[in-house]
């Protein structure tokens, strides 16, 4: 079954006045479809890590928001892109305690158990997609 666009939303995230604009926007989509609090909490929770990460890593970007719909399910799909210079290893940054940073290697392993679905690509030198689903009744 397909996964149909309802809404779009693009936001430039440059510097850090930005992040909480954009989890508002994130919080206002949730609310909108109904999402249970919990589920708010871990979507908001993971674009908050990602938004962070975008800006620490890749000097800022672009994150789409997107209320989309598959069957019987409503969710928000999350879509962060920087033209930062890539993840090397994707696999070892995926895993809990990884860091190339001072932080503790925990951001892209726990947002990925937030979420329903995780996708992350990477390219050296040319940067970083990651996109999150998390459904409202899922």
């Amino acid at each position: 079954m397909a996964i149909v666009l309802m809404t779009r939303d693009t936001i430039m995230v440059l510097k850090e006045q930005d992040v909480v604009p954009f989890r508002n926007r994130v919080k206002e989509y949730a609310v909108k479809i109904k999402m249970g609090l919990v589920n708010q909490t871990k979507l908001i929770t993971a674009a908050s890590e990602l938004v962070r990460n975008m800006l620490r890593y890749g000097n800022g970007g672009e994150a789409i928001i997107e209320v989309i719909s598959k069957g019987p399910y409503t969710g928000i799909r999350l879509t962060f892109k920087d033209e930062g210079p890539g993840i090397a290893d994707i696999p070892k940054a995926m895993q809990d305690g990884f860091s190339t940073g001072k932080s503790l290697g925990l951001g892209l392993p726990g947002t990925n158990r937030l979420v329903n679905e995780f996708d992350i690509k990477s390219e050296l030198g040319i940067g970083t997609t990651v996109t999150i689903i998390k459904w409202a009744n899922g």
